[in-house]
């Protein structure tokens, strides 16, 4: 049986139980396509006294990538940042305000050069050099041209950042893009929109596991994630929602697998259909998200089944 370091403990006498601790990195190592008796390896890596920096960077977004983050369950986000990682940087988390928060974030990164791991949530406006999108009187791309090729690693964290996204959605008036293709630097990419959590977990566990990056696919997305696509994992028991515009056959990742909000559900479980949310420009390459077709007569047939019931009722 392992024993519980110390920081295990503190876990412990937090409210988080050695079973449920476990299940959570039984979660992440099968999420790696690990064994599960890596489970342990995780918990050790998870707790390491060894916590790499992190940079958390917003650009153009609306949060909800953060949103689902801050929803990491067994452990916690607090556990996450307290125990797992040194969260330097994080605008929407942070204390600090204004030129103060600024400080803190060039500290960080002079601190650490080459060291620190940076997640950048958002699309980066590059028309007009990048004037539709500033913080502190800089524009966003000029943060990203500055603090990102001193990153030891890149996280795309999110559609938006990853691809572009609804940020960058046609006609695209601002010139958003993802932080590759603005910037230039390497990124992985975890798309969605937003993204499972423990996907952002899992690639930080391979990192402090194997002091590498996970595997890759085309688009720079973690294999373990997105090898596979979602309608080939789906276990909806009543039928394919294709006909209603569902994107599961043309889309990459683990929806059906991970789910969210503590596994307990994720879009198609919950009676809609998925909308390709993982890949690149899914806003103008899937919308209208809904096939006109099969709504107007799924109203149809409402409407029949009403009429029906009326006349029953009588």
């Amino acid at each position: 049986m392992m024993e519980f370091s110390e920081k295990q403990t503190n876990l412990l006498n937090k409210g988080i139980s050695r079973r449920s601790f476990l299940k959570y990195c039984g979660t992440i190592a099968a999420a790696l396509g690990l064994g599960p008796s890596y489970a342990g390896r995780i918990a050790e890596a998870l707790t390491s006294p060894e916590r790499p920096p992190v940079v958390w960077l917003h650009f153009a977004e609306c949060t909800g990538c953060s949103e689902a983050f801050l929803r990491s369950t067994r452990p916690s986000v607090e556990q996450i940042l307290l125990d797992t990682i040194s969260l330097d940087y994080h605008e929407t988390l942070m204390v600090a305000a204004g030129a103060q928060a600024e400080t803190n974030r060039d500290q960080a990164v002079a601190d650490f050069p080459g060291e620190f791991i940076c997640v950048v949530e958002g699309a980066i406006p590059t028309g007009q050099n990048g004037v539709f999108g500033t913080i502190g009187g800089r524009t966003m791309l000029d943060i990203a041209q500055t603090i990102l090729p001193k990153a030891k690693a890149v996280i795309a964290y999110g559609t938006c950042s990853s691809f572009g996204g609804v940020t960058a959605a046609a006609p695209n008036p601002t010139g958003a893009k993802g932080v590759q293709d603005a910037v230039g630097v390497k990124t992985i990419n975890i798309s969605g929109c937003p993204p499972n959590p423990i996907n952002l977990v899992s690639t930080i566990a391979n990192y402090l596991l194997f002091n590498t990056l996970p595997e890759l696919d085309p688009l720079g997305r973690p294999k373990f994630a997105y090898g596979s696509k979602v309608h080939d994992r789906c276990n909806k028991p009543y039928g394919c929602l294709e006909d209603l515009g569902c994107e599961g056959k043309r889309t990459y990742g683990n929806c059906p697998t991970l789910r969210f909000n503590d596994g307990t559900s994720w879009d198609v479980q919950a009676g809609h259909h998925c909308i390709g949310c993982t890949e690149p420009g899914f806003w103008d390459r899937f919308a209208p998200f809904y096939s006109s077709e099969f709504v107007r007569k799924f109203y149809a047939d409402y409407a029949f089944i009403g009429e029906g019931k009326a006349a029953g009722d009588d």
